[in-house]
């Protein structure tokens, strides 16, 4: 089984009108639909903004549809000046920037007592989805790298600056090193997809209506051509 996490509905609306065979539970208040996107078995769900919501998502994908694989599809801020909006980035990992325990000792950033600091996603999910970006989104562009997130919109420059200076981010939202710690703790292969939607900067609420809807449409078509592509090692546990 492939779990799809959107945190808006508009992210994850276009998936469920193409799925077949729909049933959907309800969990923690959140509808869980179930069913197949050529010929794959998918649930598809809206797990509402911010860590907590994405976390209790995820984990409820582990543990009542026995999820293979996680691929997270949303939209996300721009931190690097090449990373136009309308483009994408696929995850190599993922870092809760607004996490700090810098008093005891820890790097901003590090969750305490884990073994890791970025939590990784999937190389092999990655690469399909590069390749696919690279054939058939060929009026944008695709980077590969690492995702912020944290419970803030990203709406200045300073805020911008601080975060590409300490860990090194492509773009930033609210939902997707979450996504990413539940399925390292639960050995669930996961990717994140972001299309970029603002900047990140002074501008970004000016920008975020206008370009939204372009940059889900792009998520979207990702997210569709790496369900039809990935092989069966993909959704199962």
């Amino acid at each position: 089984m492939i779990g799809i996490i959107g945190a808006m509905e508009e992210e994850i609306s276009k998936l469920k009108e193409i799925m077949e065979n729909k049933e959907t539970k309800v969990i923690a208040g959140m509808e869980f639909v179930q069913g197949s996107i050529s010929g794959k078995s998918v649930t598809v769900v809206r797990s509402g903004i911010g860590k907590v919501n994405a976390s209790a998502c995820t984990q409820i994908l582990a543990d009542r549809f026995g999820v293979g694989t996680v691929i997270n599809t949303g939209i996300a801020g721009s931190l690097k000046n090449e990373i136009n909006i309308g483009d994408i980035v696929l995850s190599t990992d993922a870092v809760i920037h607004d996490m700090n325990v810098e008093g005891f000792g820890y790097p901003r950033g590090q969750v305490p007592r884990m073994d890791v600091f970025a939590f990784p996603t999937d190389d092999g999910l990655r690469s399909i989805a590069k390749e696919i970006c690279e054939k058939e989104l060929t009026n944008i562009s695709v980077f590969e790298g690492r995702v912020l997130s944290g419970d803030i919109f990203v709406s200045d420059r300073a805020t911008k600056e601080d975060l590409k200076k300490t860990f090194g981010g492509y773009c930033t939202e609210m939902e997707g090193a979450a996504i990413a710690q539940v399925a390292y703790l639960n050995g669930i292969k996961a990717l994140i997809v972001r299309a970029i939607s603002d900047k990140a900067d002074d501008s970004a609420s000016m920008d975020y209506a206008e370009f939204e809807r372009k940059a889900i449409e792009n998520c979207v078509k990702l997210t569709t051509r790496l369900i039809e592509t990935i092989d069966t090692s993909y959704y199962c546990q």
